[in-house]
């Protein structure tokens, strides 16, 4: 019986997706519902798995993880994209990595929760109702600002359109930036240093990796304008997150929304948490009932074709 590791889901919710009872003639199924400690503690959890079905970029499944677990032979992840998957070492050991389909209107229904969130200050609002206070802050109008979009793939593609609907004004950077969506979506294409000064909401929406690690630092925090709130729900290190709290708490830029973060789970005594001007939710930008039905459905769906030997969505 083929021994299947369901990892990070952090609610224990898989089986409202999917009935596992009706897979226990087949697979012998266990959920994790909690982060592994180290790298050592999931090598020791995890050894006696022949299968993983993951949530993309929860665990990290590292060379070392994978040349640890002599049993692994298959790997699902949710989504056909998972940075956190050394794939070099899967290919290596002869492990089939695949993938599920996955709703991307989510982040940009997300983004523009933090967006909406920040300016009329509805966490401070909202918790002082509780208090019994009435109108305590002055919000904010989106009609006629300025939103800078670092990335204008498929998710800033949609947060752009939602903008151009509030009578925004978009602009946009990226070191791959595509002209003809900008004249498509009457987006502004621009240099980053533009973007910066001139944005009064700027939000990320580019890929994690190397290329754009650090790329919003102090200096360019600096260079925004006091006013203005920064949104992350792309992929945390794209932000320095010392310097942004470091922004934040001298009021270099009135607030920030975030999805991501450096570290994740975010640690209980990180700096973020206790910051007014920080509006933060948990990486829930794909979190949704409708993505979650297509992962854990299409999960084992790609192990059942693996085991067919007719492997589907493979990811190399």
């Amino acid at each position: 019986m083929l021994k299947v590791a369901i990892l990070d889901d952090y609610q224990n919710v898989s089986q409202e997706f999917v009935d596992l009872k009706k897979l226990s003639g087949k697979y012998e199924i266990k959920v994790f519902s909690k982060p592994f400690e180290d790298e050592n503690d999931a090598i020791d959890q995890l050894k006696e798995f022949q299968a993983l079905l993951i949530m993309r970029e929860r665990t990290k499944i590292t060379s070392g993880l994978i040349d640890a677990l002599k049993n692994l032979k298959y790997i699902v992840t949710s989504g056909m994209r998972n940075k956190a998957i050394d794939l070099d070492a899967a290919k290596k050991r002869k492990i089939i990595v695949c993938g599920t389909e996955i709703n991307t209107h989510p982040t940009p229904e997300l983004t523009w929760a933090l967006i909406l969130g920040l300016a009329r200050n509805l966490k401070e609002e909202i918790d002082n109702m509780y208090q019994g206070y009435w109108q305590t802050t002055i919000g904010i109008e989106l009609k006629g600002k300025i939103l800078g979009l670092i990335g204008l793939g498929k998710v800033g593609t949609q947060v752009a359109k939602i903008a151009k609907a509030f009578g925004m004004q978009v602009v946009a950077w990226s070191e791959n930036l595509n002209l003809d969506t900008c004249k498509e979506l009457d987006v502004l294409p621009c240099s980053k240093e533009d973007l910066i000064k001139n944005s009064d909401i700027i939000s990320i929406h580019v890929q994690g990796g190397e290329r754009y690690k650090n790329c919003i630092t102090l200096k360019e925090l600096d260079n925004m304008k006091k006013t203005a709130f920064l949104i992350n729900t792309s992929r945390g290190p794209i932000i320095n997150e010392d310097d942004l709290i470091i922004a934040l708490s001298t009021n270099v830029i009135a607030g920030a929304g975030l999805d991501v973060y450096e570290k994740e789970p975010l640690p209980e005594n990180n700096k973020l948490r206790f910051l007014p001007n920080a509006l933060l939710t948990p990486h829930i930008g794909y979190v949704t009932a409708e993505n979650y039905n297509i992962f854990y459905n299409q999960m084992i769906e790609s192990l059942e074709a693996c085991l067919d030997g007719k492997p589907i969505r493979v990811i190399e």
